[in-house]
């Protein structure tokens, strides 16, 4: 696909066509990849970096748009493309952005709650590297619409929340990742984003990254340097969210590796795990209240190692129609799996 690593990778049906396509993130741009016949992607084509090659790459949709971030790349800013130009494309070809999105430079990861029409950029050079919220409503036309300062977000989930708190119900809440805790943050009313509650948990090294439960009760997360600096395995983290205001802490399942884990995503009753060196790891959940977590599916994408080692699966994406599965390896790039 022309780029030297890989990292993030996001999804995008295409409503018109029933098509499937990959948004796989490179150091040096964006890469789109047919899906829709698993066993024979099409390749067609990149949007390169607006700046210069990066790590760290994040891509979300909304309304057929891909919007795209990267994290040490200057001044980046914000990508924004339309997904309705791969209508048709049958060869290889580079793209432009339709617009880029310049109040702030640097992002680390972006959110987009797709119900609400705003995007959360997070850990950027702006709001003290919290929450930096954009009006998305029309794609094409991003707006500032307020700050949520606090120490750096890593990774953020907003939705509008329906869970089992009756204070909160219907408002917008963002559950974030800030590398020493979780955060719940109120930000319904845009320009004047409210912090609920922080949480921990015991031998806290890195908090990465997390997913709510789809009945908005339970919060898993990862932690990226526990393994390394406490000496234990891969590490799913859960939180009981029944109180926004007070979270309580209910276990952490244990892996059968030392891998570091990395992103994680909530679909139904399972859990797709990206954990760099040990691939792909898929668990299912019965009552989380009695710790019933288990492992049931992998696949290693980084066959050479299960060392705690930035290589390997950065990402992956469970939300395509079909069921296929698709995964970004560091190193080996786009898997195209079949859900278990």
């Amino acid at each position: 696909m022309g780029g030297t690593q890989g990292n993030d990778i996001w999804g995008w049906f295409d409503p018109q066509s029933g098509d499937e396509y990959a948004l796989v993130g490179l150091t040096n741009g964006t890469a789109f990849v047919n899906v829709t016949n698993p066993e024979n992607p099409v390749f067609l084509g990149r949007l390169p970096t607006a700046t210069v090659g990066a790590t760290w790459r994040d891509i979300k949709v909304y309304q057929n748009h891909a919007y795209v971030v990267a994290d040490g790349a200057g001044q980046h800013g914000m990508q924004v493309f339309d997904l309705t130009r791969l209508r048709g494309v049958t060869s290889a070809q580079n793209f432009a952005a339709d617009v880029v999105y310049g109040d702030f430079g640097s992002a680390h990861n972006i959110a987009i709650n797709e119900a609400t029409g705003f995007a959360y950029a997070v850990e950027t050079n702006t709001c003290g590297g919290g929450l930096h919220i954009i009006d998305i409503g029309i794609p094409i036309s991003p707006m500032f619409a307020g700050c949520h300062a606090t120490v750096a977000t890593h990774d953020t989930q907003c939705v509008v929340y329906q869970g089992p708190d009756p204070d909160h119900q219907s408002h917008e809440v963002c559950i974030s990742s800030n590398v020493n805790h979780v955060e719940v943050v109120d930000v319904t009313t845009k320009s004047a984003p409210v912090t609920l509650s922080t949480a921990v948990y015991p031998q806290l090294g890195f908090l990465h990254q997390g997913w709510l439960t789809e009945d908005h009760r339970y919060f898993l997360v990862g932690d990226e340097t526990d393994e390394v600096s406490f000496n234990v395995p891969t590490r799913t983290h859960v939180f009981d969210l029944s109180d926004l205001d007070a979270p309580q802490y209910v276990f952490a399942y244990e892996a059968p590796t030392r891998a570091i884990d990395h992103n994680l995503y909530v679909l139904g009753n399972r859990v797709f795990e990206a954990n760099y060196t040990s691939g792909l790891r898929v668990l299912q959940f019965g009552d989380l209240a009695n710790e019933e977590l288990q492992e049931i599916a992998f696949f290693d994408t980084f066959p050479a190692s299960d060392a705690a080692e930035f290589d390997g699966a950065w990402n992956v994406y469970p939300y395509l129609p079909s069921g296929t599965l698709i995964v970004n390896d560091v190193t080996n790039g786009l898997f195209i799996l079949s859900n278990p």
